[in-house]
C-alpha cells in the first residue's frame, strides 16, 4: 500500500520502490497494476458521492489492495483484506476513513459472496 501511494504522490516507479521488498509484497503490487482498472472502476460505483480522483491517496491505495486480494487471492479470506484494510486506514488516514474503507469492502465482499 505504501509503495503504491509513494508511486501515486512521487511519481517513482513501482519497481524501483520495491526493489527491496518481499516477494508477497511485489506480487500484491503487480495483482493491483495488472487490474487496477476494474479495481478503480469498482471503487467509483461503491464510493458513493466521491469521485476517485479526490479520494486521498492512501485510502485509495488502501481499497486497491484489499479489493485486489477480495477478487484475486483465494489464499485471503475477505475478511481479513476487510480488517487489515480498516486497522490500517484508522492508523493511517482520517477519522472518517476506517467507516468508509469499511462500506467499500463489506458491500464488495458481499456481491462476491452473492454472486459465488
Amino acid at each position: 500500500m505504501f509503495a503504491l501511494y509513494q508511486h501515486d504522490v512521487t511519481g517513482r516507479p513501482l519497481d524501483e520502490l520495491t526493489s527491496d521488498a518481499r516477494p508477497f509484497t511485489r506480487e500484491l503490487i503487480g495483482g493491483v497494476t495488472e487490474h487496477r482498472d476494474e479495481i478503480d472502476a469498482e471503487i467509483a460505483t461503491r464510493a458513493h458521492g466521491w469521485d476517485l480522483d479526490r479520494l486521498p491517496r492512501l485510502d485509495r491505495n488502501l481499497l486497491r489492495v484489499a479489493l485486489y486480494e477480495i477478487h484475486y487471492r483465494e489464499d485471503v479470506p475477505s475478511e481479513v483484506a476487510i480488517d487489515e484494510a480498516v486497522t490500517l486506514a484508522k492508523e493511517f488516514s482520517g477519522a472518517d476513513a476506517p467507516g468508509f474503507v469499511n462500506g467499500v469492502l463489506g458491500a464488495s465482499a458481499k456481491e462476491t459472496i452473492a454472486s459465488d
